[in-house]
């Protein structure tokens, strides 16, 4: 398995420069997408819900006092396999144009932020863990209302064009 240093390493890789809570939220929707499509984790870490959203702390401690990375040099991307690398790719698509902020509040509406933190008041620190199963579960229904949507739209005998 990965280590979160890794995917990090190839977040930067494909997508250069950006802020850190961008890169801590992107590896989060990574994981919570591996659960669901993958049925296993991306990395070993825990994710912790903290006030402004999931963080994985080992992330933190590499670049505590830093608001933008280009590299991650404790991090190597040639390590992820090719399924992890076309997980991470299709959060980077579906995620990638999102600022750190967007990703933030994204998240702080959605169950495993929400049932991690236990209805603690907005801002107040924590560093409760997000559990996998409640990631697995949540991305997993996203992914099966997506594929009933894609159902519908593909199997309309409606023709697209009236010649």
């Amino acid at each position: 398995m990965v280590s979160v240093h890794d995917v990090a390493a190839y977040i930067l890789e494909k997508r250069g420069a950006m802020s850190t809570m961008k890169l801590q939220k992107l590896c989060y929707y990574s994981q919570g997408w591996s659960l669901a499509w993958d049925e296993k984790p991306l990395f070993d870490e825990p994710i912790r819900a903290w006030a402004n959203g999931p963080v994985v702390y080992e992330l933190f401690d590499e670049h505590r006092g830093q608001f933008r990375v280009r590299e991650w040099p404790t991090g190597d991307p040639d390590k992820l396999a090719q399924d992890e690398r076309e997980t991470v790719d299709a959060v980077l698509f579906a995620y990638g144009k999102l600022t750190g902020q967007q990703l933030s509040d994204k998240s702080h509406t959605e169950r495993p932020w929400v049932e991690a933190r236990a209805g603690l008041p907005a801002g107040t620190l924590s560093s409760a863990v997000i559990e996998l199963e409640t990631m697995q579960d949540f991305f997993g229904a996203l992914a099966v209302k997506e594929a009933d949507a894609l159902d519908e739209a593909e199997f309309d005998d409606e023709p697209l064009v009236d010649w």
